[in-house]
C-alpha cells in the first residue's frame, strides 16, 4: 500500500536526512588509504549518535538475509555494488567506494548514499560516478506530481545505456517514510509514461546503480548481503530520500 506523507511528515524526515547528509560527509571525509571500514562504520554511528537519531541498518533483517546487518553504514568497494559489509578491509588508493546509510528520527527514517574515490581516482573511475550522480539528478528531475514511476526509471536507463554501463539488475529505490523500504518500488529501469501516477505527498529513495562493465548481472557473496558485479567491474551507487510536492522534487537527504 503507497503512503502518502503530509507536510508535518515530511518536516520529520527532512530531520532524519539532515542525519543521514552528515553522517555520509563524515566518511568521506575520514576515507583514506589505510583506513579500514569498520573504522568508517564507528564515524558514521557516532554522528548519528550526537544528533540524536537512530541508525536505521544496524540489526536490519529482511527475510532474504542470513543475518541481521551487523553494521550502521553499507560500504561497498570496487566490484561490490550494495550492501557491503563493514569489516576489517583496509582502503587502498584509487579504491571506489560506495557508502549508503539511513537514519530514523521520530519514527520517520531518510536514506542516501554516494560514491567516491579513495585518494586519486583513474579517469575511467571519475566517469563512472559522475554518469551515476548524473542519473540521480535526471530521476530526480523527473519526480513531479502528474508524471509515472516510468519517467524516473526511463530517465536512469537512458543515462547508463547511453553511457555503455550495466544497471544491477532486481535492485532499485522505494517508498520511505515509517519504514525504510516500503512501497512503491522505484526501478532503475523502464519506459517513459507507464508505472504508478506520481502524486504530491509521496516520498521516496531513487537509486541508481551502475556497472563499469556494461552488464546487469551480478551475484550475492558469500557473507550473504553484497551483491558484486559478475564480470568484476566496478560499481558506483548513489541515492537521495525525496518528496513529491506541487512545486516539484524536494530532496530530504542533505544537510
Amino acid at each position: 500500500m503507497v503512503t502518502y506523507r503530509t507536510p508535518r511528515e515530511l518536516d520529520v524526515m527532512r530531520e532524519a536526512g539532515r542525519v543521514v547528509a552528515h553522517a555520509l560527509a563524515a566518511v568521506q571525509e575520514a576515507a583514506e588509504p589505510g583506513v579500514s571500514l569498520l573504522e568508517l562504520d564507528a564515524v558514521a554511528a557516532r554522528v548519528i549518535a550526537k544528533m540524536d537519531a537512530r541508525p536505521s541498518f544496524l540489526g536490519y533483517h529482511p527475510g532474504w538475509a542470513p543475518i541481521p546487518y551487523p553494521g550502521v553504514v553499507c560500504l561497498s568497494v570496487n566490484d561490490v555494488v550494495v550492501h557491503g559489509l563493514p569489516d576489517g578491509r583496509v582502503l587502498r588508493e584509487g579504491d571506489l567506494l560506495s557508502a549508503d546509510c539511513g537514519a530514523e528520527v521520530g519514527g520517520y527514517h531518510g536514506d542516501a548514499a554516494v560514491t567516491f574515490a579513495v585518494g586519486a581516482a583513474d579517469e575511467a573511475g571519475k566517469r563512472l560516478v559522475d554518469t551515476t550522480r548524473l542519473a540521480l539528478e535526471r530521476a530526480i528531475e523527473a519526480a513531479r506530481p502528474g508524471g509515472r514511476m516510468g519517467d524516473i526509471a526511463h530517465a536512469v536507463e537512458r543515462t547508463a545505456r547511453e553511457a555503455g554501463y550495466g544497471v544491477l539488475e532486481g535492485c532499485g529505490g522505494h517508498g520511505i517514510g515509517t519504514a525504510m523500504h516500503e512501497d512503491p518500488p522505484v526501478p532503475n529501469t523502464g519506459r517513459a509514461g507507464r508505472g504508478l501516477r506520481l502524486r504530491e505527498g509521496l516520498a521516496i529513495a531513487i537509486e541508481p546503480m551502475f556497472h563499469e562493465g556494461g552488464r546487469d548481472e551480478a551475484w550475492t557473496m558469500d557473507d550473504g548481503w553484497s551483491i558484486a558485479t559478475a564480470d568484476g567491474s566496478r560499481a558506483a551507487h548513489f541515492e537521495h530520500s525525496l518528496a513529491i510536492t506541487a512545486d516539484g522534487p524536494v530532496v530530504l537527504t542533505l544537510p
